[in-house]
């Protein structure tokens, strides 16, 4: 059933207006769109198009209903919405909207038509000469390049300036460009070397003490610029916020020059190959205040909502939009929808393109949506949103056994589900039902013990496992060296965010070129520690200086003494002599004289009869 506009969110020209809804239902997972149902909902016309003119009915009208909203907390006479955990629709529906019963792997499916590839662009890296060899200050600065940090700088200059002016007290210099490099490099430090506080790199006269800092920025300076990052115009940005009660205010205008620019940067550095994930980023924010500052919901701990496209090949961030708590959608389908079909634009990409996607952003008419643009779409699906499939006949009950298989297609669009250890749900436009694909799952027997046994597995779970697993590896990468720092400025957050997205992808760019050269590429650690020494403009490593030690012997003169050997007497007898020979001699001459050639040979008996000082005997025999 289409959702209907209320009369509070059309505006004056007769458009759409904004609909707001609490955080609830998105931290459940929810799409108020697609799966809240109201209670005693009368039939109702179609949703307005954006574009479309309407003309609104007075309370005259005989068969005229009022039009409802979807949320309003504030309006007694709004219906009471149910907001179940995975919003599944009761037994009785289950039976009246849909005749068609479940197939099981037995049962042959049709492969869907294959979709042909065509990409507006060679997928991969997209510079002048990939053949060159690039640093890893050349990477990020295709997304931070010297115009983009120019117009941080000017726009950070005018704001301390209003600062000043509006009471602070303390002594600002206009930041430069290679300044600002430096403030990047700092931030990557901190990123990297992680610390209980921020003035513990700069302590001084301790076991502690960080030196790299203090041999860049000073403290205060460091403090000073991070306190007066703007990203936009700050006269611009304050006439902006005097309109934040009016639809024409722009909730994210102070990030729009910066993420503009991001945005851009990845789309032009590198075009992705076929199989692409859209997910939801959370960037926290620990403010007395979010994105809008009239938000009934709770102020505390609040986080942005980024919608991330990136290539499940590598984890490459293509393009990114955010959305405030209170979202605006303008096509009427609600948040997931709009998200997923303003990153998915074929004027970029081209046709041909896999789309894998979470219970979140799937819905039937989404992904039908999708095909008609020529690009598939596959992910894991509620029971509850609109379209899906709600029969009981042959369904998959709480007693199926696991690996248990159902299928359902209605046209292009393919529904399956699996038990696992628990029931998935999920829909395809792109796969088959069943291939012939099986995994080995732990099976409990009747008599309580387990074995491990081979059961199907459906071909749509399969490449979603898949292609969506390495999907994450974007936000393990930011996630390893973040450089988020707690600001009072929700846009100074974003800020750090960027930050992360910009060395990100030209780690994964610089390890695409690596590989199509053939070489060894750098690892993330390796790489960062790189690209920070190269901001900071020092060597990442230095020879230690050789420590030189004065010498203690200084050479003394000393007198010539003759001596007769009479000292040697003083010696004890030699034993073997003694006892063999029956000689007794003392001192080395004596030996030298008397001894046989036979006796020399033995020189190992006086060595094992003698003190170490007779060592000296054989080398002087020698």
């Amino acid at each position: 059933m289409e959702r209907d506009i209320s009369d509070s969110e059309l505006s004056d020209d007769g458009s759409y207006a904004s609909v707001n809804y609490p955080d609830d239902y998105y931290q459940e997972g929810l799409d108020p769109y697609e799966d809240i149902e109201c209670e005693q909902e009368p039939h109702l016309p179609n949703v307005i198009s954006v574009h479309q003119e309407c003309s609104i009915p007075t309370s005259s009208d005989e068969n005229h209903y009022p039009h409802k909203r979807a949320l309003d907390s504030s309006s007694m006479e709004s219906p009471q919405l149910k907001i179940p955990k995975l919003a599944i629709p009761s037994s009785t529906e289950r039976k009246t909207l849909s005749k068609q019963p479940w197939k099981t792997e037995k049962d042959p499916d049709e492969a869907p038509a294959n979709l042909k590839f065509a990409p507006a662009r060679q997928p991969g890296v997209q510079l002048e000469d990939p053949s060159c060899e690039s640093t890893p200050l050349d990477l990020f600065k295709l997304f931070f390049s010297k115009t983009t940090v120019e117009t941080i700088c000017d726009n950070t200059n005018k704001q301390a300036a209003i600062n000043i002016k509006n009471g602070k007290k303390y002594k600002w210099e206009d930041v430069t460009i290679v300044e600002f490099y430096k403030f990047i490099g700092l931030v990557l430090f901190i990123g990297q070397l992680k610390l209980n506080k921020l003035i513990d790199y700069w302590r001084n006269l301790s076991i502690f003490s960080v030196l790299s800092p203090n041999a860049l920025m000073s403290r205060d300076r460091y403090r000073v610029i991070a306190r007066n990052i703007h990203l936009s115009d700050p006269g611009e940005a304050a006439v902006n916020y005097r309109t934040k009660k009016s639809f024409d205010c722009d909730r994210l205008f102070r990030i729009k020059p910066l993420m503009n620019e991001i945005c851009h940067a990845c789309r032009s550095n590198y075009h992705p190959r076929k199989n692409l994930s859209i997910h939801e980023r959370l960037v926290p924010l620990n403010a007395k205040k979010g994105l809008l500052a009239d938000s009934q919901t709770k102020s505390i701990n609040r986080d942005f909502k980024m919608f991330v496209l990136t290539d499940s090949s590598n984890g490459y961030t293509v393009d990114c939009v955010i959305f405030s708590d209170k979202a605006t959608f303008p096509n009427g389908y609600g948040m997931a929808y709009d998200a997923v079909m303003s990153l998915m634009r074929p004027s970029f990409l081209g046709s041909g393109y896999h789309l894998y996607l979470d219970n979140f952003f799937s819905s039937p008419k989404l992904f039908k949506d999708l095909l008609v643009l020529k690009m598939g779409a596959c992910g894991t699906m509620l029971e509850g949103r609109r379209g899906f499939p709600r029969s009981e006949e042959n369904a998959l009950t709480k007693k199926s056994p696991r690996g248990s298989l159902r299928w359902m297609r209605e046209g292009s669009l393919l529904f399956v589900k699996w038990k696992d250890t628990r029931e998935v749900s999920t829909a395809s436009t792109i796969h088959q039902a069943y291939e012939g694909e099986t995994i080995q799952k732990g099976v409990k027997n009747k008599d309580g013990s387990w074995t491990r046994k081979s059961v199907p597995l459906p071909t749509p779970v399969m490449a979603y496992n898949k292609r969506r697993g390495s999907s994450r590896v974007s936000d393990q990468l930011i996630q390893y060296f973040s450089v988020q720092q707690k600001m009072m400025r929700w846009y100074q957050r974003l800020f750090y965010h960027f930050v992360d997205i910009a060395t990100t992808n030209s780690f994964l760019i610089h390890r695409e070129l690596r590989k199509e050269s053939g070489n060894e590429p750098m690892t993330h650690q390796a790489y960062i520690e790189t690209l920070t020494a190269q901001l900071c403009g020092v060597p990442l490593s230095e020879e230690a200086p050789s420590k030189t030690r004065k010498s203690r012997h200084t050479p003394i003169t000393v007198a010539v003494v003759k001596t007769d050997g009479s000292e040697v007497n003083q010696r004890k007898p030699c034993q073997q002599c003694t006892e063999v020979r029956k000689l007794r001699m003392k001192g080395h001459h004596q030996i030298q004289k008397k001894m046989s050639p036979h006796l020399k040979e033995s020189l190992t008996l006086h060595r094992s009869h003698h003190s170490p000082k007779s060592q000296s005997l054989q080398l002087h025999l020698q």
